[in-house]
C-alpha cells in the first residue's frame, strides 16, 4: 500500500527581521520595522495597508530595488541581489512605463533582446505573452493608441517574457476604473492558476483595495501605518477558482470584514 504524502511547498521568498530607515538631519523616518514573512511557491500574496505603510518599500526590498537597513531577504534560496541579476522575477510597476515611440510588440521584445535573445525568438515569446494577456491583434499598435488597462496588460506581458516563477506587482490596477480593474483581476487570476501544465508561479501584489486583496489572494498580509510592520496574515478560505460573483457571498463578506478589522487594529 502506497501512502500519499503532501509535502510543504518550497519557500520562494524569505524576509527575516527587515527594517528600512531613512536617516535625516531633521527627521529620521522608519519605513519598515522588523518585518518577517515567508512566501511559499505558488502562493498569491497581497500586501495591504494605508498609504505610506511601507508596502511598496517591502516589495522593492524583495526585488533588490531598495536596500534593507537591517535584516535579510532570500529569493529562491539566493540573496535578493543574486535573484535580480539572474532575472529570477518579473516586476510590474504602478505605471506601465512603455516607450511611446515603440509598438506594443517592440516594447515587450525590448528587455528580451537586451538580454541576448535573438529577434525571431524574442518576437515569438512576446507574441505568446501578448496572447496570454488578451492582446493578440494589438502588437502593431502604439501605447498612446491603447486604454490605460491595455497599457498595463502590455506591462504584465513584458514582465512575463522571462517566464519568471515569481511575479511582483506594485498596485498595477490602482489608477484604473472599477470595471477595467475587475476584468484585469479575473484575467490575473487565470494567469496565476494557469492550465496545470507548469508549476503555479508565485505572486506578491500590493494594493489599497480590500475587495481586490480578498478576491485575488491565497493569503493577505495586513500592514500597519508607518513604521510598517505586519499586523496579521490572513489565510483565504475561498476556492482557488473564483469568479467575480463570489464577492456577493457571505464567505467573501466575512473575509473582507476580517481584513477591515485587522487594518483598524493596525491603526490602533
Amino acid at each position: 500500500m502506497t501512502l500519499s504524502v503532501n509535502l510543504p511547498a518550497p519557500t520562494t521568498v524569505q524576509v527575516q527581521d527587515v527594517s528600512v530607515v531613512y536617516p535625516s538631519k531633521e527627521n529620521t523616518v522608519t519605513a519598515l520595522h522588523r518585518v518577517s514573512l515567508e512566501i511559499a511557491e505558488g502562493e498569491f500574496i497581497s500586501l495591504i495597508g494605508p498609504s505610506g505603510c511601507g508596502k511598496t518599500t517591502l516589495l522593492r526590498v524583495i526585488a533588490d530595488l531598495e536596500q534593507a537597513s537591517t535584516g535579510s531577504v532570500r529569493v529562491n534560496g539566493m540573496s535578493s541581489q543574486q535573484a535580480r541579476l539572474k532575472r529570477a522575477y518579473g516586476y510590474v510597476f504602478q505605471a506601465p512605463a512603455l516607450f511611446p515611440w515603440r509598438t506594443v510588440l517592440a516594447n515587450v521584445c525590448l528587455p528580451l533582446e537586451i538580454n541576448g535573445l535573438d529577434k525571431t525568438k524574442a518576437r515569438a515569446v512576446a507574441m505568446e505573452q501578448l496572447a496570454n494577456v488578451g492582446l493578440k491583434g494589438f502588437e502593431g499598435k502604439y501605447p498612446w493608441q491603447l486604454s490605460g488597462g491595455m497599457q498595463q496588460r502590455v506591462s504584465i506581458a513584458r514582465a512575463l517574457g522571462f517566464e519568471p516563477q515569481l511575479l511582483m506587482m506594485d498596485e498595477p490596477f490602482g489608477a484604473l476604473d472599477e470595471i477595467t480593474r475587475d476584468r484585469l483581476n479575473e484575467q490575473l487570476l487565470q494567469l496565476w492558476r494557469g492550465d496545470g501544465s507548469k508549476p503555479r508561479r508565485t505572486v506578491v501584489f500590493v494594493t489599497h483595495s480590500i475587495p481586490e486583496a480578498v478576491f485575488l489572494s491565497s493569503r493577505i498580509v495586513v500592514m500597519s501605518p508607518r513604521p510598517g510592520r505586519i499586523v496579521e496574515v490572513i489565510e483565504s478560505t475561498l476556492p482557488a477558482a473564483r469568479q467575480l460573483d463570489i464577492r456577493d457571498t457571505p464567505e467573501f463578506a466575512a473575509l473582507a470584514h476580517r481584513v477591515r478589522l485587522a487594518l483598524a487594529d493596525g491603526h490602533g
